[in-house]
């Protein structure tokens, strides 16, 4: 199934992985994370799909329903595996806040898990706003696949301390990067030395690309 998304094709260089990048609730599939790390992706050589979740492809504002979520997860990655050639084993899911939640929970699955590479969380939301109680982490145990959280340090959906304890459920190689005086949205005030949207991105790009880089293929 073809998905409504961007393809960055990468080239020989790293051919041999490929990254799932998916929006988060309240942006589509250019926002501005997504789109930088795309682009070091493809600098780097790696493909890279840009995908939006249906209700945004369609002009909604409200997430579908979690199954179509999780589903449309499954067919993004299918769509990049038909167009990379590559297994399934071989594609790095993920995205900002929701996206990247919903990557996790295909691949933490209990039933069907997909198949994956590793997992890259662009400021994972640990709890909804204002619900600390409620922490998003049942299938945590489940991941088995390296993890990248990549948080800002004053995110109010995943505070370091909470995030930290709870990522040790996961048996798989957790890896933290904190951007330094960042909030959920990757905002930086400048009274905590922010440098800008574009200065953000670019470390969120950078980050991830070097983590996706150092991954090692199964043989």
């Amino acid at each position: 199934m073809t998905v409504e998304g961007e393809f960055e094709p990468g080239d020989r260089r790293r051919a041999d992985r490929a990254v799932l990048l998916a929006h988060g609730a309240g942006a589509g599939r250019n926002a501005a994370p997504l789109v930088a790390t795309a682009g070091a992706l493809a600098e780097a050589g790696i493909a890279s799909l840009r995908f939006d979740f249906p209700y945004r492809a369609a002009g909604r504002k409200a997430p579908d329903r979690p199954p179509v979520l999780l589903q449309a997860v499954r067919d993004a990655a299918a769509d990049l595996a038909a167009r990379t050639g590559l297994p399934p084993e071989r594609l790095v899911l993920g995205g900002r806040s929701m996206g990247g939640r919903y990557c996790s929970l295909a691949v933490g699955d209990a039933e069907d898990p997909l198949p994956a590479l590793g997992l890259l969380l662009l400021g994972y939301p640990l709890h909804p706003a204002g619900r600390p109680e409620s922490r998003r982490v049942e299938h945590f145990p489940r991941l088995s696949v390296p993890v990248l959280f990549l948080s800002g340090d004053r995110d109010a959906l995943a505070g370091k301390p909470d995030l930290e304890k709870w990522a040790g459920t996961i048996p798989g190689p957790v890896t933290f990067q904190w951007l330094a005086g960042a909030d959920h949205g990757y905002r930086v005030p400048k009274s905590l030395g922010g440098q800008g949207e574009a200065a953000v991105m670019a470390e969120v790009a950078r980050r991830s690309t070097e983590w996706v880089a150092d991954l090692p293929v199964p043989s």
